[in-house]
């Protein structure tokens, strides 16, 4: 809602039928659709915002969505990645302490990996970690499609 209420245009995706309907019932283009596979058009969207969506992609496919994402992008085109992480290893599975049902696929990157992939798809604008020294460190990405 933040960017509709600022005047942008907003398309919101989501794997979830469920969190599809919430963002339509609010007014919004919502469609049921997966990162990796984004039916769009190449160079639609002026910029993307993937704010702790991505931590859910396993490693190995990782560089595939981000390629899926740059592809939907206009040159020069902006895109905020932020995700939770690893401090110093990375970890990749289920949640151990997850309420959820069925429990979440989590991974966590270190900061050397997030930017070895994310320069793989676009150029780094800023790159910073919020929440340091503790164990949920964020990683907060902006980048630029080349």
């Amino acid at each position: 809602m933040f960017f509709s209420s600022h005047g942008l245009d907003v398309v919101a995706t989501d794997m979830s039928a469920a969190m599809v309907a919430r963002c339509r019932d609010k007014g919004l283009d919502a469609r049921v659709m997966d990162f990796s596979r984004l039916d769009f058009p190449p160079e639609s969207f002026d910029a993307v915002h993937a704010m702790n969506c991505l931590l859910h992609v396993p490693n190995a496919e990782l560089p595939a969505v981000l390629k899926s994402i740059a592809r939907v992008l206009r040159p020069d085109g902006l895109f905020f990645l932020g995700v939770y992480n690893a401090a110093e290893e990375s970890e990749e599975g289920l949640a151990e302490r997850d309420d959820h049902v069925p429990a979440r696929f989590f991974s966590r990157r270190t900061d050397d990996q997030i930017v070895q992939v994310a320069t793989e798809s676009f150029d780094i604008v800023d790159f910073h970690i919020a929440q340091a020294g503790t164990r949920q460190r964020f990683q907060s990405l902006t980048l630029r499609r080349p």
